[in-house]
């Protein structure tokens, strides 16, 4: 890796943000921590005064993970997905709110019908939202178990015409091996889908990586908790590792 400066990247019109459920909750707690709530939602209101669409996919694993109840054996895990994805409509209900509080248009649109509490998502009016320049939170995964919310924001960025995927992580980029367990982690500044697959690198899951690369969907993985990440992704700012079908 050099210090040399590197060129910008193409400044993408309409973005999907896929934030983990653990991005809502103090490191190593459950819930929603009031604190990083407000810091999610000024970065998402920063990211949407820089002028592009964003849409929001969020997951649930600060509020319940169905995986793991599955795992342990007493619920199916089709019923524990379904758990999960509700978990996902409560961050996505608290994120609207907090936007909301600082004067950014929001709506939440759920996979699931909850009309008391959420759009049903329909695509042809999740991008007039978006045209409007209200930021879509995008609550409920696709709908269906076994399935997770990377897969989710795959499709989801695939449905509304996104120029780029932005995965929200708590590292600055994908890296050889993990850089808190190997010092001699090296990070990546662009990567191909296939090199990614091969390598096992474990950026989203299988899935959700192969329906980027078959969409040519790139894949921005960078370090969400860096103030300002998000608008200096849209500002055309070469941060993070981009991930590229070619």
């Amino acid at each position: 890796m050099t210090n040399d400066p590197k060129p910008n990247r193409a400044k993408p019109d309409r973005v999907l943000l896929k934030l983990s459920g653990e991005a809502f909750c103090a490191p190593g707690s459950f819930g929603i921590s009031t604190q990083e709530l407000s810091t999610i939602a000024e970065e998402v209101k920063d990211a949407a005064s820089a002028g592009a669409q964003v849409a929001v996919v969020v997951g649930g694993g600060n509020i319940i993970r169905g995986a793991e109840l599955a795992k342990a054996g007493d619920i199916q895990q089709a019923t524990a997905d379904y758990m999960g994805m509700l978990g996902t409509v409560i961050n996505a209900l608290a994120l609207k709110e907090k936007l909301v509080t600082l004067g950014v248009s929001s709506r939440v649109m759920s996979a699931l019908d909850i009309r008391s509490v959420a759009e049903p998502f329909i695509r042809g009016r999740a991008i007039r939202h978006l045209e409007k320049g209200r930021v879509v939170i995008l609550a409920a995964g696709t709908g269906n178990p076994f399935f997770t919310t990377d897969t989710c924001a795959s499709l989801r960025a695939t449905e509304l015409d996104c120029d780029i995927l932005l995965k929200a992580t708590k590292v600055d980029g994908v890296y050889s091996a993990d850089p808190n367990k190997d010092p001699s982690a090296t990070r990546y500044e662009a990567l191909s889908f296939k090199e990614a697959i091969s390598k096992d690198l474990r950026v989203m899951d299988m899935t959700a990586l192969s329906m980027c690369q078959e969409q040519k969907i790139p894949v921005l993985v960078f370090d969400f908790k860096i103030k300002g990440n998000i608008r200096r992704v849209i500002e055309g700012e070469p941060i993070g590792t981009l991930l590229t079908a070619e």
